[in-house]
């Protein structure tokens, strides 16, 4: 870290900087330019509020060099397990794609339980479902709380898939702890602080939404914010951002997919329903999404996607889940082995390896 000093600092006040860094505990060294005075801090400060320096006399602004969130960024894959009646799953770390199925709001018993069966049998190794619904408007169907937990607990225990729901508040947290397997951060609380500190406290595995203008540094910030508080066990949801494009519902960044995992290694899921909003997009953007990386999807499916209480236009049948499911496996099969170095990806002699042509089930076909 650089401490800039004010201009016409005298050599007294710089020496009463440095000896207030040291009454911190902390190393430091003048350093002299021709246009500036500055103060160089050796001493690991990534933890320390960047208000304690600026309040020390003569201390202009402060220029960090070390990463803002050490805990988020990493250069190894990580991943993600859950475990849930006694079943495990894998998140990220080149194991195959998860699919997380469901409903976006859970809208009754028989309900919620006739499509965990049915997207269970169409590939889907996780169960969505929202019990509390964050609304635009407040007339809007608000889910039906911790009754609908208590339906997606009863379908997990029936089909053996994992659970991931919202929330929403410190309250809804304590309700979800015994129903759900991973609590979820929906795109409008990625910027809520106090509720990132308290799922990180949570010991659940939490999956984070993009905020819907959210850069991807700010992001990892929100990442950095749930492992300060104790939780490393986070996969990241690119769920399509707000930009001035109207035909679609968002703009889906698919950019963010690799970078994401480059910069944190954590698994990063795409959500094609929420950044297209429609049910015609999202088999193709499913497909876009696994080709570039992606760790699994999230798809809001209902068994008549017409009558959803919510987000009719982006739901789709468990027959078209089974069909995205087809394609995901089969783009992470022949893909492996394609970010090898270019010696090890030759034939022999260093000739290189035959064209690889990818075929995906299509309706109807054999």
């Amino acid at each position: 870290m650089f401490l800039v000093l004010e201009d016409r600092l005298d050599e007294k006040a710089s020496a009463d900087i440095l000896d207030a860094l040291v009454q911190l505990g902390m190393q430091a060294e003048l350093v002299r330019s021709s246009k500036q005075v500055l103060i160089f801090v050796h001493s690991d400060v990534r933890a320390v509020p960047t208000h304690k320096f600026t309040r020390i006399p003569g201390v202009a602004r402060v220029m960090r060099t070390a990463p803002t969130s050490p805990l988020a960024l990493s250069d190894e894959l990580r991943t993600v397990d859950l475990t849930s009646n006694q079943n495990s799953l894998t998140i990220g770390g080149g194991a195959a794609p998860v699919i997380m199925a469901g409903p976006c709001s859970v809208e009754g018993r028989e309900q919620l339980l006739e499509l965990a069966h049915k997207v269970k049998s169409a590939g889907a190794t996780m169960l969505r479902g929202g019990a509390f619904k964050p609304r635009t408007s407040p007339y809007e169907f608000p889910g039906l709380g911790q009754d609908a937990l208590s339906y997606l607990r009863e379908a997990s225990i029936a089909t053996g898939l994992p659970v991931v729901s919202e929330v929403m508040s410190a309250e809804q947290i304590e309700i979800a702890l015994d129903y759900v397997d991973m609590l979820q951060i929906g795109a409008r609380n990625m910027y809520n602080y106090e509720l990132l500190k308290e799922v990180g406290k949570a010991g659940k595995p939490v999956f984070l939404k993009r905020g819907l203008s959210a850069t991807i540094d700010e992001f990892v910030h929100a990442v950095e914010y749930i492992m300060l508080a104790g939780n490393n066990q986070v996969v990241l949801c690119e769920r399509g951002i707000r930009t001035f494009e109207t035909r679609t519902r968002n703009t889906l960044d698919l950019s963010a997919v690799p970078l994401l995992k480059s910069m944190t290694g954590l698994p990063v899921i795409v959500d094609p329903s929420h950044a297209t909003g429609k049910r015609s997009l999202i088999r193709s953007m499913s497909r876009a999404a696994i080709a570039c990386g992606a760790d699994g999807l999230m798809i809001e499916t209902h068994c008549q996607p017409n009558q959803s209480i919510s987000d009719a236009e982006q739901a789709i049948t468990p027959d078209d889940l089974a069909l995205i499911s087809a394609d995901s496996l089969a783009l992470f099969e022949s893909l492996k082995g394609l970010d090898e170095t270019p010696a090890a990806a030759a034939g022999p002699q260093g000739e290189p390896r035959p064209r690889l042509v990818v075929a995906c089930a299509t309706p109807g076909s054999n």
